[in-house]
């Protein structure tokens, strides 16, 4: 391999260091540049007795079998389609002839303003008893035991359970009934309390608006049919 032959260099230049073996070294790199001299191979510029790496042993590479020659693509986009209130209808490019799937968006920031967690509402087909759905994004680090907890304007709080983690955070998967959703239409903001591992004891109460909610999620409604 290519990248063995600085790696032999080193080790060339280790050994020649070495008692015992510089010697040997010396001689053998004398007589090797005397007979280069002799035939007229020596590399111009090289230093007296150096010990040059044959050309043949560097490879400049060569095409992989199937790799793409030209940029990696990017997937699809994801594009801010409208806001409403403190809410944004994010959608994601669908191929041609595709409706966009939209979902209404907010960041949720702690009480310190980094943003935490963040919320997203899709619509589902009518008729089952879930309604729609959210998806709640926290960091790595948070109790996963501890779930999320959610209350509308002070009302009953409820928990749910994380669904799994990635590199990019902590992935909880949240199903509405018609009269949760009524709630959220109703209600002018709810609290999100998540939990960081490292400080089981100083959760992070998390104010998200519902400002804008009612028109955002009739919006993603819409796309979504």
């Amino acid at each position: 391999m290519t990248l063995r032959a600085p790696l032999a260099a080193a080790l060339w230049l280790a050994l020649a260091a070495a008692p015992g073996v510089a010697q040997e070294t010396t001689a053998e790199t004398t007589a090797g540049a005397a007979e280069a001299e002799a035939d007229g191979t020596a590399g111009e510029g090289a230093a007296p007795g150096a010990t040059q790496i044959p050309n043949t042993e560097l490879s400049t590479g060569a095409p992989a079998a199937g790799a793409p020659e030209t940029a990696v693509q990017t997937g699809p986009q994801i594009y801010v389609r409208e806001e409403h209130g403190d809410w944004e209808v994010r959608c994601l490019d669908a191929p041609e002839g595709q409706e966009d799937p939209c979902q209404l968006y907010q960041r949720l920031s702690d009480q310190e303003g980094n943003p935490t967690a963040d919320v997203n509402f899709f619509d589902l087909p009518d008729g089952g008893q879930v309604a729609g759905g959210a998806t709640i994004l926290t960091p790595l680090r948070t109790l996963l035991t501890a779930q999320v907890t959610i209350t509308i304007d002070g009302g009953q709080p409820r928990r749910y359970p994380y669904s799994f983690c990635d590199a990019g955070g902590c992935y909880a998967r949240l199903g509405f009934t018609a009269e949760d959703l009524q709630r959220f239409r109703r209600g002018a903001s709810a609290t999100v309390v998540v939990v960081p591992a490292l400080a089981p004891d100083q959760p992070a109460e998390l104010t998200m608006s519902l400002t804008g909610f009612t028109a955002g999620l009739a919006a993603v409604e819409v796309a979504n049919q």
